[in-house]
């Protein structure tokens, strides 16, 4: 990974093309005879490798309501988690009482809820001819509590696994959908979740219910249901062409950043989901534009120090899966190209301020929120010299430079950020020199990853082009000795190469100092003052 200006990610597993490569990148490797379309070609499957490897697989998941009473009453009197399946004698007997219209239709509707909650009696019920229909039939009925025992059972047939069973579902997603307009709220949250979960299982649901405008649906009846709904949609592979367009031209955009924003104590359920919704439409780049001019970072980054402050005074347990989602938010929308600097609102020290408070209480048991943060000080440094200002003069410094000896994709940004800001200029390199870098980097080079290596030579390379003082420091520090180890890495030769080129130049170092030895052999002596 090398420094490559602001990085933004998909979110998923396809490539995205980044901004061009820096020019004294270009003019780097253009000595090693390494053309530009090489570079961007390793640099798409690095980033692609590098999201895929930060993503959180479990977020396109099912999830089952289960604050029901089954067996509060005494209804069925087994439990669920021992129950065997049903026979197939069982599954129509239980049908032939649902359609009876006796007393024992609601039990007997209770009792095959239960039992739908096994696969193998999910899938003898709707191989009986005509039960989908029936089933429906109740969800419809002006029954009360029959159509909530219904809309359960659809429920628990939405949450299989089995593509015959979400098939099967198909004929309900009409009303389902219909009944989003309803006055129930407990059944509209059945509903949202039922559809949910079908929606992940099949293209077909979303064919269907885009053209019966499940999109204003939606808009009209927002909550924590919604946003799970919307989570489902937006990761699926039509999202950026047949879905977000039409929730940018409706006013669920502006209701999500509301609800992520507003009311944390008591909604952080639908705030998570809804972030991870703005998420997924902030990395498919359909219209970015728009989200920006309704001045969605201003709004996020405020949330994000007041999520800083919280943690500072709590424990913070679970808040992690909130963060997660409203950094990226932010880190892809600094990422383009539009957004400068006043879209921060002078907020950039607070924010690393912010930053730093996560990477320190996440560091040891959430790893990827690390990660996420300094994926987002990435794209804060890439072109703003006031962040990388800030950086430097804050006590940020100390600990990022703690972080080169963690994991390795966390030891990457930490020198990537670094890059940045040691591209910005002399006086930039020459704060990182009086900051002490020099000992830290030399002590990364003894790690036997290459990648690492290799981007702390990158850094070597800024520093020494910009502040040449720092050469003599780093030959009296032994950093020579430490490039030795590395000498043989194909991957490295030409950067190694390249720097012992600019050491040897006899403007390089001072007088006092002396090449001894011949350049292959990389040996160097220093005469101490």
């Amino acid at each position: 990974m090398h420094s490559l200006g602001k990085l933004p990610d998909s979110g998923a597993g396809t490539a995205v093309t980044s901004p061009g490569i820096r020019s004294w990148r270009r003019n780097c490797y253009r000595m090693y005879g390494c053309n530009v379309e090489e570079l961007r070609a390793w640099r798409r499957e690095h980033e692609s490798a590098l999201r895929s490897a930060r993503r959180l697989q479990q977020l396109i998941s099912k999830r089952l309501l289960h604050e029901d009473t089954l067996s509060d009453e005494g209804q069925v009197g087994t439990d669920v988690e021992t129950a065997a399946p049903f026979t197939d004698e069982e599954v129509s007997q239980l049908l032939r009482n649902i359609q009876r219209g006796t007393e024992a239709r609601a039990r007997s509707l209770r009792r095959l809820r239960q039992g739908l909650q096994h696969r193998e009696t999910q899938q003898k019920f709707i191989r009986l001819e005509g039960s989908m229909r029936v089933l429906i039939r109740l969800f419809t009925s002006n029954l009360t509590d029959l159509q909530m025992d219904a809309a359960h059972c659809l429920h628990e047939l939405s949450h299989s696994s089995d593509p015959d069973v979400a098939e099967a579902c198909l004929p309900a997603t009409s009303y389902l959908l219909t009944y989003l307009s309803g006055h129930s709220i407990p059944l509209m949250e059945l509903c949202l979740y039922t559809l949910g979960n079908l929606v992940v299982e099949m293209k077909a649901v979303k064919q269907q219910l885009l053209p019966q405008g499940i999109i204003p649906v939606l808009a009209s009846c927002i909550q924590e249901g919604v946003g799970y709904v919307l989570s489902q949609l937006l990761q699926s592979r039509e999202a950026p062409t047949e879905i977000i367009p039409l929730i940018l031209d409706s006013t669920i955009p502006k209701d999500m950043l509301r609800l992520v924003c507003s009311n944390l104590e008591e909604g952080m359920g639908a705030a998570v989901e809804f972030a991870w919704g703005l998420h997924y439409i902030i990395c498919s780049r359909v219209n970015n534009s728009l989200l920006i001019s309704q001045n969605i970072i201003p709004s996020l980054v405020h949330l994000l120090l007041e999520l800083a402050s919280m943690i500072s005074a709590t424990s913070a347990d679970g808040l992690e899966v909130f963060i997660c989602p409203v950094v990226r938010c932010v880190a892809n929308l600094l990422a383009e190209d539009e957004v400068d600097s006043s879209q921060l609102l002078g907020e950039e020290e607070r924010l690393l301020r912010a930053l730093s408070v996560f990477i320190q209480f996440f560091l040891h048991e959430q790893l990827f929120i690390v990660q996420e943060c300094l994926w987002l000080i990435n794209n804060l440094t890439a072109d703003s010299t006031t962040s990388c200002s800030a950086m430097l003069s804050l006590d940020l410094f100390p600990s990022l430079l703690q972080l080169l000896y963690s994991h390795q994709t966390v030891s990457l940004m930490v020198l990537t950020l670094l890059c940045n800001v040691a591209a910005k200029g002399a006086a930039y390199c020459q704060t990182l020199h009086q900051k002490a870098v020099l000992p830290s980097l030399i002590g990364t080079l003894a790690l036997p990853d290459s990648q690492v290596v290799g981007q702390v030579l990158e850094l070597l390379n800024l520093l020494f082009l910009h502040w040449p003082e720092t050469i003599a420091d780093f030959v009296g520090q032994s950093g020579l000795q430490a490039l030795q180890q590395h000498e043989n890495d194909l991957q490295l030769k030409d950067q190694i190469k390249a720097l012992i080129q600019r050491i040897s130049q006899p403007t390089a170092l001072p007088q006092d100092c002396s090449l001894g030895g011949s350049t292959e052999e990389l040996q160097f002596t220093c005469l101490k003052i």
